[in-house]
C-alpha cells in the first residue's frame, strides 16, 4: 500500500538531500547568488538536491571539511557519490541547475551567482554530466521543489512559477 502521504525534505543553504523514497520531496528554499543541483534517475526514482553557496572550498578549508555541501568543488562530488549510494545510475540522471542570480544589485563586485553557476558547469561539463535544464542567473529569487516519484521539478520565482520533468 502506497502512502497517502509525502515528506518533504528542507535541504537548506550549504546542504544536501539524497533519497530513493518515491514518496518524498526535496525541497531547496530562496536560491539567490546559491545554486541548487537536482539529479534524478527516472527508472530507480532516486534523486538528489545540492544547494551549494560558494564556488571554491580553499577559502576556507574548515569550513569546507565540516560542511562540504556548502561550496561547488566539495558538494558536487559528495551528491554524486550519495545518488550512487541510493542506486542512482551515473548514466541515467538527469540534471536541473537553479538560482545562481545578482540579488544584491547588479554591480554586485563579488559576482558570486555567475561564479557559482560557472563552478557547477564546469564541474559538471568535466565529469560527463549532461544539464537537461538550466535557469540560473537573472535578479530573482528562486524555490525549488523535487518530486521523487515522478522527478516533476517545481520552480517558484516571486511572480510566476515554472514546472520542468527530470523523468522524461
Amino acid at each position: 500500500i502506497g502512502s497517502l502521504f509525502v515528506q518533504r525534505v528542507i535541504v537548506g543553504v550549504g546542504d544536501m538531500g539524497v533519497s530513493n523514497n518515491a514518496n518524498m520531496t526535496l525541497s531547496t528554499y530562496a536560491l539567490g547568488s546559491c545554486v541548487a543541483i537536482a539529479a534524478y534517475d527516472p527508472l530507480v526514482k532516486a534523486g538528489g538536491l545540492l544547494h551549494i553557496m560558494l564556488p571554491d572550498s580553499t577559502i576556507s578549508p574548515a569550513k569546507a571539511t565540516a560542511q562540504p555541501a556548502m561550496f561547488a568543488d566539495t558538494g558536487l562530488p559528495m551528491l554524486f557519490r550519495a545518488l550512487i549510494g541510493v542506486k542512482a545510475d551515473r548514466t541515467r540522471l538527469r540534471i536541473l541547475i537553479a538560482g545562481g542570480a545578482s540579488i544584491l544589485c547588479n554591480s554586485d563586485m563579488f559576482k558570486i551567482g555567475e561564479r557559482n553557476i560557472k563552478a557547477t558547469t564546469d564541474y559538471l561539463a568535466k565529469n560527463g554530466y549532461a544539464i537537461r535544464r538550466s535557469v540560473v542567473g537573472g535578479t530573482v529569487n528562486r524555490t525549488l521543489h523535487l518530486d521523487l516519484s515522478t522527478g516533476a521539478v517545481t520552480l517558484k520565482m516571486p511572480a510566476h512559477s515554472e514546472n520542468h520533468s527530470l523523468a522524461a
